[in-house]
């Protein structure tokens, strides 16, 4: 998943992207409201993790004009400012959840978790397709109630496809997913992680819509 954190505190910003890639999300990060807006016009992000007190532009106003464009994606606020009165203000803007430095990364990591679920529809933090099922908190995938031991990548890029399951994710879909705003993207890379996920999953798990991308199946139904 590909998460744009937003946040002027170099040590701060520098110790969340180490985390949040850690925890296998694609991270770009801005240091100002300017370069987010930027960003999140150019960009397809799953997340934001927004710092409020920003330079050039506030994070409360990115945030607004964020929502006016009518962009759903979820919003989590990270600030220092921990009135009842600045709460309010920042969930009236449109975030979904908020968090008051200092804060535990783990907490941090387990909120995106719930965002990112409640965004897909899922009910279950588990995700589940075919005989294979994946759980976000523990980042353990297993087939046929056997664990599958996956690389960063291959995890992410399952991830991707189990969160959107039923629906078809083209290769550019699924390289935003993968990767962060310099990382080198390889031209059948995608292709070869695709490739690894069925010889570890089975050869039916993920199907090749031709011309249109990759899906899994939703529980329930067939490949």
């Amino acid at each position: 998943m590909r998460i744009l954190l937003v946040e002027d505190d170099a040590l701060l910003g520098d110790a969340l992207q180490v985390g949040l890639r850690q925890a296998d999300y694609a991270v770009d990060w801005v240091r100002d409201g300017i370069s987010a807006e930027t960003a999140l016009m150019t960009g397809d992000y799953a997340a934001v993790v927004l710092d409020l007190g920003l330079p050039r532009m506030d994070g409360l106003d990115v945030l607004r004009h964020l929502r006016a464009k009518q962009k759903t994606l979820p919003v989590l606020i990270l600030t220092a400012r921990d009135t009842v009165e600045d709460r309010i203000k920042g969930l009236d803007a449109g975030a979904d959840d908020y968090l008051v430095k200092p804060f535990d990364l783990g907490e941090l990591a387990a909120r995106l978790r719930a965002l990112l679920r409640r965004a897909g529809g899922q009910s279950s933090p588990v995700l589940a397709t075919a005989d294979v099922t994946l759980d976000p908190a523990t980042r353990r995938v297993t087939c046929k109630g056997l664990e599958v031991e996956l690389s960063a990548k291959e995890y992410a890029l399952l991830h991707a496809l189990m969160q959107q399951a039923g629906r078809a994710l083209s290769r550019a879909q699924l390289e935003q997913h993968l990767y962060a705003w310099g990382d080198e993207i390889g031209s059948n890379t995608v292709e070869v992680y695709i490739h690894h996920l069925r010889r570890k999953l089975g050869a039916d798990v993920i199907r090749t819509l031709r011309g249109i991308g990759y899906v899994v199946a939703r529980t329930g139904t067939s490949p």
